[in-house]
């Protein structure tokens, strides 16, 4: 589950920058950006967000709405992803995405936080004692 959320997260990531770069172009590029190969890759790459924010959105959005419509809908996809991407780390701290709050749990632990260590614990990924 916790690797299909950073597959979907990376799409999410991938498809907002090519969102971003296609807004940059289009106000870049002016009335021939149709003509600019950077700007059709682009639009090809964010079609199927345009197109499925055009499905979901109500009728009175004009089609020049759609691209700020669709960043913000992704945008908010991705924050939502990245929370539940969060809460399940909590609950699986050993997982290869995880590292970063896994080592931020560790020093907590090593700083005296009871919590942190009990975490840690519970799930079996607690730091060695050191021996003397």
């Amino acid at each position: 589950m916790l690797t299909l959320l950073v597959v979907l997260k990376a799409l999410a990531e991938v498809a907002g920058l090519a969102l971003l770069g296609q807004g940059i172009l289009f106000l870049l590029a002016g009335a021939n950006r149709e003509q600019n190969v950077f700007y059709r890759v682009l639009k090809t790459l964010t079609m199927p967000v345009w197109r499925a924010v055009r499905f979901v959105a109500p009728r009175f959005i004009v089609d020049r709405h759609i691209g700020l419509l669709s960043f913000l809908l992704l945008g908010l996809g991705w924050f939502l992803l990245v929370a539940f991407q969060a809460g399940q780390c909590l609950d699986q701290l050993g997982h290869p995405s995880c590292e970063r709050l896994r080592q931020e749990y560790m020093d907590r632990c090593e700083a005296g936080s009871v919590e942190a260590c009990e975490l840690l614990r519970r799930q079996r990924t607690a730091p060695e004692p050191a021996r003397p």
